[in-house]
């Protein structure tokens, strides 16, 4: 027989601990082990809504969290430092996931600055009427922000996946804050992409890509082509979903590039449904004849499918 424990967490502490990433960054971000909806598209496995710290002079908050889990990341900052601490506020991507609780943090934090895109900016202030967002100061593409010991770069990176996305390089650290690129949606308690089996990485990414990214294929095409470039000093590649990719960061470009690409193959998909089984015969038909010319084929019914599993 199983044993039932109840933990009880109150509203001022959780208990809950941030995770070293490098000598400088933390990932205090927060698991929902629940949602299964995310963008449309079925998520069995949850999801995470990363947001990371970095203890420079200037210690400074990229990005925050969806807005039901503000207790959970203020919880892992207060493991690392006194909230109030905090300098500065990064925003790297305006959606609603991300930015939920900024509102409310720069109320509880009263950073001396806060940042995103010049878009993130405007979409900021449409999401949102609390007079703290009026303050965001807008960076242009290419810009740095003094940290104090340390230096934060911006790229801008329009439509990956939202017009206002934008990336940052922390190079003392060899960290790259790739917001929506190169995530997935996975709740798991382990932080890295070399403790999950690469098959359930690839799996997650794969449908990832095709629900979120594919419509911005050429996009993605000239964007990881670039960011390709800096893989030399980029040691880790932290997302705003998913595990950090600190030793597949060549391979999880590569099937960027790849999927990118959309290359012809010799796959098949027969989509159908039926009321008495008729075209249950005609597709199994087809997709017996398909096979039979040495084509890949995957059967499947609509009945009870997400469109997200047929995307991807």
């Amino acid at each position: 027989r199983g044993l039932c424990f109840l933990i009880v967490a109150t509203m001022s502490g959780l208990g809950l601990n941030a995770v070293q990433l490098s000598p400088h960054v933390y990932w205090v971000g927060a698991m929902d082990w629940n949602i299964r909806d995310i963008h449309g598209f079925w998520c069995d496995r949850g999801t995470t809504y990363n947001a990371y710290l970095i203890m420079a002079e200037k210690i400074t908050l990229i990005d925050t969290v969806k807005k039901d889990f503000h207790d959970e990341l203020m919880s892992r900052i207060s493991s690392v430092v006194d909230p109030s601490r905090i300098d500065i506020i990064v925003s790297l991507h305006a959606e609603m996931d991300h930015s939920g609780c900024l509102p409310r943090v720069m109320r509880e934090v009263k950073p001396s600055k806060t940042y995103s895109s010049v878009v993130g900016k405007e979409t900021l202030e449409s999401h949102f009427y609390d007079p703290e967002i009026a303050d965001i100061i807008a960076v242009p593409d290419g810009s740095t922000l003094d940290l104090g010991n340390m230096q934060l770069e911006f790229l801008h990176t329009a439509m990956v996946h939202w017009p206002d996305s934008m990336m940052a390089i922390l190079r003392c650290d060899g960290v790259m804050f790739s917001q929506d690129g190169f995530g997935l949606h996975i709740a798991t308690s382990q932080r890295f992409d070399d403790e999950v089996p690469l098959h359930e990485l690839e799996k997650a990414a794969a449908a990832y890509y095709a629900n979120i990214l594919l419509p911005f294929a050429h996009i993605m095409t000239k964007a990881t082509t670039k960011l390709k470039e800096l893989l030399p000093e980029v040691k880790m590649i932290v997302p705003s979903h998913g595990p950090m990719w600190r030793t597949n960061r060549a391979w999880i470009m590569d099937k960027y590039l790849q999927w990118s690409a959309q290359t012809p193959t010799l796959k098949a998909v027969v989509l159908y449904d039926t009321m008495w089984g008729s075209v249950d015969k005609m597709a199994r038909a087809i997709a017996d004849g398909l096979a039979a010319g040495g084509i890949e084929v995957r059967l499947m019914r609509g009945q009870g499918k997400h469109p997200g599993d047929v995307i991807g």
